[in-house]
C-alpha cells in the first residue's frame, strides 16, 4: 500500500510549474483528422479556450504534456470505436498520474457519440442544467429532489411520486411498468434519469426480481418493448442527465448498437456514468447518487463523479478492508460528457453544511451537522456500499505546501486540489468539525 495521505504536509510541487490552460482537449490524430469530428474538437476549444493535445497510438503519449500543465479539465473526444473499456482504464489511470499523490489529478470527461454529429450537440451544449424532474427504475432519496417519479426494479407495481417540493407518496404503478418508463421519458421529460438492474450493452432489464420489459438499443436508437412484445419508441430529446448506477455494461461500448451511444443520441443524455464490466461491488457506481443527489446543489455532476472516485481511492490507501472490491471498481465506471459543462440538483438542504473559506494564504473547511444525531448516516440505502462518503470540498485553485494548522485529529487530507475528511460517523454534541491549513497558490 502507498503511504497515507493524512500527512500533515504535502509534496511541493516544482517551482517552475506552468499552467497552460484551465481545460485541455486530448484526442487521437486520426480523429483530429476527420473533418467531421475536428468539428467537435474545435467547438470545445472555442466554448472553453482549450488547448488541444494529439496522440497516435496510445494515451501514455499524451501524459508528459498532461502532467506538465496539469489542466483542471481534460476532455478526452473519442470515436465510438476508440471508446473501449480498455480506453476508460486507460484514462482513469493517466488522470491518476498528473502529480506523485494517488488522487485523479483532474475533471474528466470522455466525449463520443453515436457519430460525430451526436458528439457535436453534446459539445454545444452550453446552458447549465439545475435538475428539478427525477425520474427512476430504482429507489432514490425523492425527499432531496424537487419533484419525481420512482418505479422500483425489485417491487412489480411500486411507484413513488413527489410534486414539486411535496411529500414523496407511495402509488401504484403497472405491473409492466415499460411503457410507463418511456412515456415517463417522453412526457414527463426528466432532467435526471437513474436506472439499476440488470443489463448488457444492448438492453436495460426493468425488472430485476420480477418479470417486466426491456429497453433495447439499435444504431443510435433506443426503444422499449413490453412483455406482450409491443414496442414502444423513445423521443425524449430534453437535455438530461444519467446515472445507470447499478447496471452491467451499460457504459461499456462495444459497437455501434450499445446503449451508451442510443442514450447519448437519441434522449438527450449530454453526461452520464457507466460500468464498462458486469457490476459486482457497487462502490464507484451507487456512491454517485450519495456526493449528487443527497447532497443537492453541492455539486456539479462532473464533481459528483469524481469526489466518489476520491473517495474510493482514499479507502484503498488507508485501509485494507474491501480492497477486492474497490479495486475491482477503481477503473470500470466510464464518465462520458463534457466534464466543465455544469449539471446540479436544485439546491436544498442537506444532511450536514460544509462552508470553505479563505483569509490570505489559510483556508478554513467547517462542517456543522444539520440533522443532529443522523447528519453523518446514509439519507439513502437501496444499493451498494452506500453512505459514511468523507466530506469533500474542492479548492478554488491549485495549492502547494500546505500544512494542517487545526484538526489533524479529523485526519484530513490536502491535495493540490481538494481536501477530504473522513466521515465522522457520529455526531458530538456541540463539535465544532474544522479543518484549518495554511497553503499557497500554484504561480504560472
Amino acid at each position: 500500500m502507498k503511504s497515507k495521505l493524512c500527512a500533515l504536509l504535502l509534496a511541493v510541487l516544482p517551482a517552475s510549474f506552468t499552467l497552460a490552460s484551465d481545460y485541455v482537449v486530448v484526442v487521437s490524430q486520426a480523429t483530429s483528422d476527420d473533418a467531421a469530428w475536428k468539428q467537435v474538437v474545435d467547438t470545445l476549444v472555442e466554448k472553453h479556450e482549450a488547448t488541444v493535445v494529439t496522440y497516435t497510438d496510445s494515451l501514455e503519449q499524451a501524459k508528459a504534456t498532461l502532467v506538465e500543465s496539469h489542466p483542471r479539465y481534460t476532455c478526452f473526444v473519442a470515436q465510438s470505436k476508440e471508446a473501449t473499456k480498455e480506453f476508460v482504464a486507460a484514462v482513469h489511470q493517466l488522470t491518476r498520474e498528473y502529480d506523485d499523490d494517488p488522487y485523479t489529478d483532474t475533471r474528466w470527461g470522455i466525449l463520443t457519440g453515436y457519430d460525430a454529429d451526436s458528439a457535436l450537440a453534446i459539445a454545444k451544449t452550453t446552458e447549465p442544467l439545475v435538475i428539478r424532474k427525477v425520474a427512476s427504475g430504482t429507489e432514490v432519496a425523492l425527499e432531496m429532489c424537487h419533484e419525481g417519479k420512482c418505479f422500483d426494479e425489485l417491487v412489480k407495481g411500486k411507484l413513488v411520486v413527489k410534486q414539486p417540493d411535496g411529500e414523496a407518496e407511495l402509488t401504484e404503478g403497472p405491473a409492466d411498468s415499460t411503457k410507463a418508463l418511456v412515456d415517463t421519458l417522453n412526457d414527463y421529460q426528466p432532467d435526471l434519469f437513474v436506472t439499476s438492474g440488470h443489463a448488457t450493452e444492448r438492453n436495460w432489464q426493468i425488472g430485476f426480481r420480477y418479470q417486466n420489459g426491456y429497453f433495447l438499443s439499435k444504431a443510435g436508437q433506443m426503444v422499449g418493448r413490453d412483455t406482450a412484445g409491443d414496442i414502444h419508441e423513445v423521443d425524449s430529446p430534453n437535455v438530461k442527465v444519467y446515472l445507470p448506477i447499478g447496471n452491467c455494461l451499460m457504459g461499456n461500448i462495444d459497437g455501434p448498437d450499445a446503449m451508451a451511444l442510443a442514450w447519448m443520441n437519441d434522449a438527450g443524455v449530454r453526461q452520464m456514468i457507466g460500468y464498462t464490466v458486469p457490476t459486482w461491488f457497487g462502490y464507484a457506481g451507487w456512491g454517485c447518487l450519495d456526493y449528487f443527489v443527497e447532497q443537492p446543489g453541492r455539486y456539479t455532476f462532473n464533481e459528483a463523479f469524481l469526489a466518489n472516485q476520491l473517495a474510493l481511492v482514499h479507502k484503498l490507501e488507508t485501509t485494507n478492508e474491501d480492497r477486492r472490491g474497490l479495486e475491482y471498481d477503481r477503473d470500470t465506471l466510464a464518465f462520458y460528457g463534457d466534464p466543465a459543462w455544469e449539471a446540479r440538483m436544485q439546491s436544498a438542504d442537506c444532511a450536514y453544511d460544509q462552508q470553505l473559506t479563505v483569509d490570505g494564504d489559510v483556508y478554513t473547511l467547517r462542517i456543522t451537522p444539520a440533522r443532529g444525531a443522523k447528519s453523518f448516516e446514509p439519507v439513502n440505502t437501496n444499493g451498494s456500499q452506500r453512505g459514511y462518503r468523507p466530506i469533500i470540498a474542492f479548492l478554488p485553485e491549485r495549492m502547494q505546501e500546505a500544512t494542517v494548522l487545526t484538526g489533524a485529529d479529523l485526519n484530513p487530507v490536502v491535495t493540490d486540489d481538494f481536501v477530504l475528511v473522513p466521515n465522522p460517523r457520529t455526531v458530538e454534541e456541540g463539535r465544532v468539525y474544522e479543518v484549518v491549513f495554511k497553503a499557497k497558490p500554484v504561480t504560472p
